[in-house]
């Protein structure tokens, strides 16, 4: 039989049959084919039914499910010969694509997609899960969700914007704090945190986060750097964060339906919000005065009266000291002894270099770290691509060398020659701050060639224009300084600089030479 009818209604069908009634007529009467009464026919006169008593739905059912397998053999599911297989797949809630696919790449089966979505669809009307509601303590559990808010004129930017709606609704007393934000970034997921707390008085024992597509809600479980923050947060707030269960809004109804929705449904439609300042501002009241005065649907009772009675008197304390925002990264320490954070660049002893390093940063301070311990500790940077170091951090042979500053290599250059003074004049005057090692790197050819053919080679780059630890390398390796060479016909280098250049002394002169000053290796 294609299909199982109710027992009850098998009942009729058979009340109709003893009757002596055609299976077209019948048929028509309950709404089913000739052929399906046919065959309940042929079933009943195996099984005896159509004399004797007429017996009852509860029998009729026994025998309706007993007798399953002959009735609907010809239309058995090729998912039934795998049916423990996708049992134990289906309670570890993997998908029905997924099932299909395992069943096809592990078991052989050769049935269609459909099939399965089928099968699974009969399992879960076979066995229903069963939802109990369950009303939470007062100050217990608060529910968070993000819902899309619709464009509202961003005043800074000068344009419409898209916008969410972040809600967080008390679970006892169903009161809620809503704001619309233009981003979802963890930054903004805390300063709402922070405000909705403040708003409510104290601080629920436990968050229940639900809406994984929500970019920062997905974030807050599956990526290390969000997770960690919130975590921070959390603890020195005291909650707990719970998360809901992938695709199952039942567990988190309170927001969905009190919150997200209703403010959907009763705060937007015919309301014009002229920017998100304002609109937050109503928004705000709206939850108080509107949302807060209502008699809720499932309580019978009004929100804000519930809170004020019972909720805000349970819920923790605010904490004493303000929550000090933490920006998380994990980033591995280069060969240099830095690694970078937010655009600058921070010393960690030499022992770690490529090595997984976390790193901390708050408005005053970056700290390193490796697994739970502290390995590096400094003031935050007050500009990008400013460099923190600790000399303590480099190894020994590298400390000299990064103390050269550009005023070192000036001085040295000098005492070699005006050649090699004036190719580091230039050189430094050019591109103070991205030229610096290569300055280091010309004086340092000194150790190897001597100070006489250092300036020689010197002369002979500037004659030729070349300002390139290369070509003063070149000249050296290759003997060229001890050749003649002809002038070009340039203009002479005039120490003279342009209208709004600045000379390197004069890049250099408001930095700390060693805290700002590229750190030494290899020359490039």
């Amino acid at each position: 039989m294609a299909r199982r009818k109710d027992a009850m209604d098998v009942r009729e069908v058979l009340r109709q049959l003893r009757m002596g009634e055609k299976n077209r007529a019948i048929a028509k009467r309950v709404h089913s084919c000739r052929k399906t009464i046919a065959k309940y026919r042929q079933w009943a006169t195996d099984e005896g039914l159509l004399e004797g008593e007429l017996p009852d739905t509860g029998v009729l059912d026994n025998l309706l499910k007993e007798s399953d397998k002959f009735i609907s053999s010809r239309n058995k599911s090729k998912v039934e010969p795998y049916r423990k297989i996708v049992e134990e797949m289906y309670k570890q809630d993997f998908s029905r694509q997924v099932i299909y696919d395992r069943l096809k790449e592990n078991h052989g089966f050769d049935g269609s997609y459909t099939g399965v979505k089928r099968f699974i669809s009969r399992l879960e009307k076979a066995n229903p899960e069963v939802y109990i509601r369950i009303e939470v303590s007062p100050g217990a559990q608060a529910q968070v969700d993000f819902g899309y808010g619709g464009l509202i004129y961003d005043p800074e930017e000068n344009r419409l914007r898209k916008t969410w709606i972040f809600v967080m609704v008390l679970s006892h007393s169903r009161h809620e704090f809503a704001q619309f934000v233009f981003d979802q970034s963890i930054e903004t997921w805390i300063d709402l945190h922070r405000r909705a707390f403040e708003w409510f008085g104290g601080v629920p024992e436990e968050v229940v986060l639900d809406n994984l597509k929500a970019a920062i809600i997905k974030a807050c479980f599956y990526d290390p750097v969000v997770q960690r923050t919130y975590l921070e947060f959390a603890e020195h707030y005291g909650f707990m964060i719970s998360p809901c269960k992938v695709r199952t809004p039942e567990h988190k109804g309170k927001v969905e339906s009190g919150g997200v929705k209703y403010i959907k449904n009763n705060f937007l439609p015919g309301r014009e919000m002229k920017d998100i300042i304002k609109a937050n501002v109503q928004l705000l009241a709206w939850c108080a005065e509107v949302a807060g005065n209502r008699i809720h649907g499932t309580t019978k009772q009004k929100p804000l009266e519930v809170f004020e009675g019972i909720e805000k008197q349970a819920l923790l304390p605010l904490p004493q000291e303000p929550y000090e925002f933490v920006t998380w990264k994990e980033c591995k320490l280069h060969p240099d002894c830095h690694v970078v954070f937010d655009g600058s660049y921070y010393s960690v002893p030499y022992e770690y270099v490529g090595q997984t390093l976390w790193v901390k940063g708050t408005d005053k301070t970056v700290r390193i770290f490796l697994n739970h311990e502290q390995v590096a500790m400094h003031c935050r940077a007050t500009r990008k691509g400013q460099w923190q170091t600790n000399t303590d951090h480099l190894p020994p042979e590298k400390v000299a060398y990064f103390k050269h500053t550009p005023k070192w290599c000036y001085e040295k250059a000098k005492e070699i020659g005006e050649g090699t003074e004036e190719f580091i004049e230039r050189l430094l005057t050019e591109r103070p701050l991205n030229r610096l090692r290569t300055a280091q790197g010309i004086i340092r050819l000194a150790d190897k060639y001597g100070k006489v053919r250092l300036e020689a080679a010197c002369k002979r780059a500037l004659a030729y224009d070349e300002l390139y630890y290369a070509a003063v390398s070149r000249i050296l390796k290759k003997g060229l300084d001890k050749e003649p060479y002809e002038l070009q016909m340039t203009l002479p280098y005039s120490k003279q600089t342009p209208k709004y250049v600045r000379t390197w002394k004069e890049f250099f002169s408001e930095k700390e030479e060693i805290t700002n000053a590229e750190p030494v290796g290899t020359t490039s």
